[in-house]
């Protein structure tokens, strides 16, 4: 059954991140580079402390127009209220997560610390996975 299906079993380990000193065009050329769509931000300690999306690249990259000072750093636009899931939740939380919430992806901790990423598409290679198998790898 999915429920014992872990998140760990699926999120990506080999992330992209970003600090909040970060010049946001910098971080936007990584999202484009790496093709995705947001990443976490990290203190100088590896603690996570927000979230950088596309969304927040729009929003930053626009208030900046209207003063013609497009630009800025990434703590200037992140998100800093960030849910997370815990890499030993089953995927069926996960995917309950996105739906009722509308995000795309989640970080994923353990005992506090960041130790990958689940996201929308990871869920459905599961779900795929246990399709065609009859149950998960």
């Amino acid at each position: 059954m999915l429920k014992s299906v872990k998140v760990r079993d699926y999120m990506t380990t080999d992330l992209v991140t970003f600090t909040p000193d970060m010049d946001l065009f910098r971080a936007i050329d990584k999202l484009l580079m790496h093709r995705i769509s947001g990443a976490p931000v990290l203190d100088e300690n590896g603690y996570l402390i927000g979230l950088l999306s596309e969304g927040d690249c729009l929003k930053g990259i626009l208030a900046g127009s209207y003063f013609e000072e497009a630009g800025g750093s990434v703590a200037s636009v992140m998100t800093t209220v960030v849910e997370t899931i815990d890499a030993d939740a089953d995927i069926v939380k996960a995917a309950e997560h996105f739906i009722s919430q509308r995000r795309r992806r989640l970080p994923v901790v353990d005992e506090g610390q960041l130790v990958g990423q689940i996201s929308r598409r990871d869920i459905l290679r599961a779900m795929q996975t246990y399709n065609q198998h009859g149950a998960p790898k």
